[in-house]
Order: structure tokens, then sequence, then C-alpha cells
């Protein structure tokens, strides 16, 4: 076998359909398998807006959308991939045409009041809604 038909071989097997649960988790999007499983089943994953299950077939030019606490990631599937790969591999094989991240879920942890202090006046309420990107001012 030649070097050549062994990497076409290599391209034909990558482009079958495999597991959503599987796809999940070998690009990267969840740790573990079990998590993306479970996750599917949550209702928390969809594929081409219609609910999916765990065991469902993944093909190239899917769209896959995630549901996180406070915003959707949404991919498009460029490669399927029955192994967990490198990050620098993973992020080949899908393109991500999802809104960016909301600024209230990229900063730290947000500041806590003092314990005691009383009720925030309407003026500190409006300011910490501001802070936590709440308020589109």
């Amino acid at each position: 076998m030649t070097s050549s038909s062994a990497s076409s071989s290599q391209e034909n097997q990558d482009q079958q359909p495999v597991r959503l649960d599987a796809w999940l988790w070998a690009v990267r999007v969840f740790k573990t398998r079990s998590l993306a499983s479970s996750e599917v089943k949550a209702g928390h994953v969809r594929i081409k807006g219609e609910a999916a299950k765990p065991s469902q077939k993944v093909r190239p030019g899917d769209t896959i959308t995630v549901r996180y606490p406070g915003w959707e990631r949404v991919l498009i599937v460029r490669k399927t991939l029955a192994k967990r790969v490198g990050a620098p591999v993973a992020v080949t094989c899908y393109e991500d045409i999802s809104a960016p991240k909301p600024a209230y879920l990229t900063s730290g942890a947000l500041p806590r009041r003092a314990r005691g202090s009383g009720r925030p006046t309407k003026t500190e309420r409006r300011a910490l809604d501001k802070l936590r990107g709440y308020q589109k001012d």
C-alpha cells in the first residue's frame, strides 16, 4: 500500500458519519464523552435546529448548536472524527459561527457586596447591572 492510497483511505474514513457525542468529545467541545452524552440527552445540543440523541450521526455540513448558560455556540462540521485529537487539529474540524461570548461571561469573578452593608440603593443596583452586562447602556 502506497502512502498516497493510505492517506486517501484515511481521508475517506474521516468523512464517515460518527456519533454526535463522540464527535463533540473528539473536537474538544466537552471534556469527556459521558459529559457530551449527558448534555445531548438534556437537550442542550441540537443538529440543524432539531433535538438530537447521543447516537445520532454527524456528517460534514451539519450545523450543531450547543447551549451554554447565557449564550449559544454554533458549529458547522467540516470534518468528522472518531478519536480525540489535539486542540490545533480539532479546531480545523469545525467552523465556529457563533456570536462572541457576552462580556459578563468572559470577565472574571464579580465583586461581592460586603456582608451586612444592607440593600443596594437604586444607583448602586443600576451600576451593578451595568457591570454584569444586563443593561445595554
